[in-house]
C-alpha cells in the first residue's frame, strides 16, 4: 500500500524520506480516519461516566490494526467497524443520549 520514496529537500539540503501510497491506498486510509472520527464523535454522546473507556477502547481497536496492509482485511475491518458503529449510535439514541 505505502512505498518509500527518497528524495532531497532542496531547502535543507538533506536527503528525506517520504511515504507515497496510490489511489487505492489513500482512499482507505481516508475512510478509515472518517470512520475513527465519527467513531469518536459518537463516544461523545454516551454517559459522562462511560465516556473515557468508550474512546479508550475505539482507539486501542484502531492502533491493533494500524500495521495492517491486507486491503482486503481493511475493508473488512472498515465494514465491520461502521456495523459496530451503527449498533453503539442505537443503543445511545434509544437511551436518549443522542
Amino acid at each position: 500500500m505505502e512505498s518509500l520514496t527518497y528524495g532531497l529537500d532542496w531547502n535543507r539540503r538533506e536527503s528525506v524520506v517520504v511515504l507515497s501510497m496510490d489511489l487505492q491506498g489513500f482512499l482507505l486510509r481516508a475512510r478509515v480516519l472518517k470512520l475513527y472520527r465519527q467513531s469518536l464523535r459518537a463516544a461523545r454522546k454516551a454517559p459522562h461516566d462511560s465516556r473515557a473507556e468508550l474512546k479508550q477502547v475505539i482507539r486501542q481497536e484502531m492502533e491493533s490494526n494500524r500495521d495492517c496492509k491486507d486491503r482486503q482485511k481493511i475493508r473488512f475491518l472498515i465494514s465491520e467497524g461502521t456495523e459496530r458503529l451503527k449498533g453503539l449510535t442505537e443503543m445511545l439514541g434509544m437511551q436518549g443520549h443522542c
